[in-house]
């Protein structure tokens, strides 16, 4: 029993029981009390009912016996009345009571009718009076005294009454229905409400032990969402926690997969230290770095693998619980090390120390400072010319005018090819941070390249050098390019062709047409350039013959720009010495389907 009364169903029985008798309780009482009073307001209506049409009927009928007949008909056998007059003297009698005597000086006396009906108003009383029907037996009665007049004057008042115990008759039945009716009601509930807490909590002793085994780890366990109200809804949200409490363990394995995969696959080498300086965790670049360093650590330090500038640090992160941030040079090798504090709570439980080996961008930061120190030696050179001659005018030091024009192209020249150099060098800073814009067009390539040779035919004659343009005949070759950066692609490496073949050499321009690509080869027969600079030529201001190049104005960056041209264009640019002599450049470009 305690533990019917313990659950949520005894709760929930008692609760509705509880709450249903009371509101019973309430509406039977308030219900019977409107029915005591509604049947006594009914039984009054239909008495000043009777009233009114009685006094019209004694002022409109001479005939005493014909009003008789009316008046006894109109009574029925629940009421009777009598007619007084003025002055309280009984005109006319319709009584069926055994003792009509008594009762009509009892209700002539209580009313004290002459002075009462002077306001020409009915009066209602309640009155207790001797049975009709029984001697010596007390009866409760609604008696009405209404007055009715003729040609504006009192002419007498007509006295109905009528005993009470019809309408506590009808007052009883009623009250007995409604006891009937909330018993019922009460039987009814009772029932219901064990149906229903039932019903209530069969689900959520469901949903218990569903929990129970989502507790254990069974996040498959799913509850039937068999009804759409409220009950349906919790099984259907109960089955999306227990899908998302799956989804999120599955996401949170994967997360640490993942960021053992990310710690695996890290450049950087990754250690995690105890409190105690011991290693918790390392990744792979980081085992390989404890390994390097244990070799080359001395005997006596074998036990202590980390190196000394590492152990440092690490105390000083510890103790202080301040991220530290230093560059080592750790056995010839560059390391940026960063050693952040592990917290536990407030507590500091470790540290750990992240590895970035920054030896190829100190090699990086070699080669930029050998740019700006080629970029200063070319420079440099123009500059001092100008300088030179330009204060030899200044000074006077040319003695004819032959002497003056020449120093005066001198200058011209140097000024020149200082300009070729700072547009190749912006040229070619707009290229490899990709902020250079290509305006890409269908090209037929053959009257393109026809064009460029046409270009060179008189520069070659001068330097009597045979140029020449190999293609197949009768076909069209289309590539999608930017025309301007093709040309100067192919300008360059004509011109550097040309110059670097010596007399009655040969420079061919020759196409071949492919699957999907298209090559385009520069062939000269010149010295060539040597095998070990070849992997070079590509670079800024690398010269394989620096002296001859300078003097025929070069700037030592054609090639980088021509390769950053064709690789913006999604193609190749190579080079190769020759069979015998001279060397071979070719570039391939995507084709054009037609």
């Amino acid at each position: 029993m305690n533990r019917i009364w313990s659950s949520i169903v005894g709760k929930l029985w008692a609760t509705i029981l509880l709450l249903v008798s009371f509101v019973l309780f309430i509406v039977t009482a308030l219900l019977l009390e409107f029915l005591d009073n509604y049947h006594t307001q009914q039984a009054e209506d239909s008495l000043r009912r009777d009233a009114t049409t009685i006094g019209k009927i004694v002022v409109d009928h001479d005939n005493e016996s014909s009003m008789e007949l009316i008046i006894e008909d109109i009574l029925g056998e629940e009421s009777d009345a009598m007619i007084v007059g003025p002055e309280g003297q009984i005109m006319y009698s319709f009584q069926q009571a055994m003792n009509k005597e008594n009762i009509e000086s009892k209700i002539l006396a209580d009313f004290n009718f002459s002075s009462n009906n002077r306001g020409h108003k009915p009066v209602v009383k309640e009155m207790i009076l001797p049975s009709i029907m029984e001697k010596g037996v007390m009866e409760q009665y609604l008696v009405l005294a209404y007055p009715f007049e003729k040609d504006q004057q009192m002419v007498g008042s007509v006295i109905i009454y009528q005993s009470l115990e019809a309408v506590h008759r009808a007052t009883k039945e009623t009250t007995n229905i409604v006891f009937l009716s909330a018993f019922i009601a009460f039987i009814l509930t009772t029932v219901f409400a064990f149906f229903l807490s039932t019903r209530i909590t069969s689900p959520l002793r469901g949903m218990r032990q569903a929990a129970f085994e989502l507790s254990k780890g069974n996040f498959d366990t799913r509850l039937p969402a068999l009804q759409n109200d409220e009950i349906g809804q919790l099984a259907t949200a109960f089955n999306q926690m227990g899908r998302q409490l799956k989804y999120h363990v599955e996401l949170i394995n994967q997360e640490k997969e993942q960021l053992s995969s990310i710690l695996t696959s890290m450049t950087d080498a990754v250690i995690t230290f105890n409190r105690d300086y011991t290693i918790l965790l390392s990744n792979p670049q980081a085992e390989r770095l404890l390994q390097n360093w244990y070799f080359k650590s001395e005997a006596q330090d074998k036990n202590n693998t980390i190196p000394p500038e590492i152990f440092h640090m690490l105390d000083h992160v510890i103790t202080f619980a301040e991220e530290v941030e230093d560059e080592l040079e750790l056995g010839g090798r560059f390391y940026v090390i960063s050693i952040s504090p592990l917290y536990s709570g407030r507590d500091i439980r470790g540290a750990v120390a992240v590895l970035r080996d920054m030896t190829d961008q100190h090699k990086l930061d070699k080669l930029r400072s050998d740019f700006i120190a080629n970029v200063s030696h070319e420079l440099r050179t123009p500059i001092s010319m100008l300088q030179g001659y330009s204060e030899a005018i200044i000074d006077g030091v040319t003695s004819n005018d032959e002497e003056r024009n020449e120093m005066v192209q001198i200058i011209h020249d140097e000024s020149k090819r200082m300009g070729r150099l700072v547009t190749d060098l912006l040229d070619l800073a707009r290229m490899e941070s990709g902020h250079m814009r290509l305006y890409k067009d269908d090209l037929p390539m053959i009257p393109f390249l026809d064009r460029i040779v046409n270009k060179f035919m008189q520069v070659a004659r001068d330097a009597h050098v045979e140029l020449s343009f190999e293609f197949p005949q009768g076909e069209e070759i289309v590539s999608n390019v930017d025309e301007d950066r093709i040309e100067q692609v192919f300008t360059n490496l004509i011109d550097n062709a040309i110059r670097h073949t010596p007399d009655g050499g040969k420079v061919i321009l020759a196409i071949e047409k492919y699957a999907d690509t298209i090559e385009i080869t520069v062939t000269d027969t010149g010295v060539g350039i040597p095998e070990g600079d070849l992997p070079y030529i590509f670079e800024r201001f690398y010269k394989a013959d620096k002296a001859r190049t300078r003097g025929k104005g070069g700037t030592g960056l054609g090639l980088a720009i021509a390769k950053n041209i064709i690789d913006s264009h999604s193609g190749t640019i190579t080079a190769n010495r020759g069979e015998k002599t001279g060397t071979i450049f070719s570039c391939t470009l995507p084709l054009k389907m037609l």
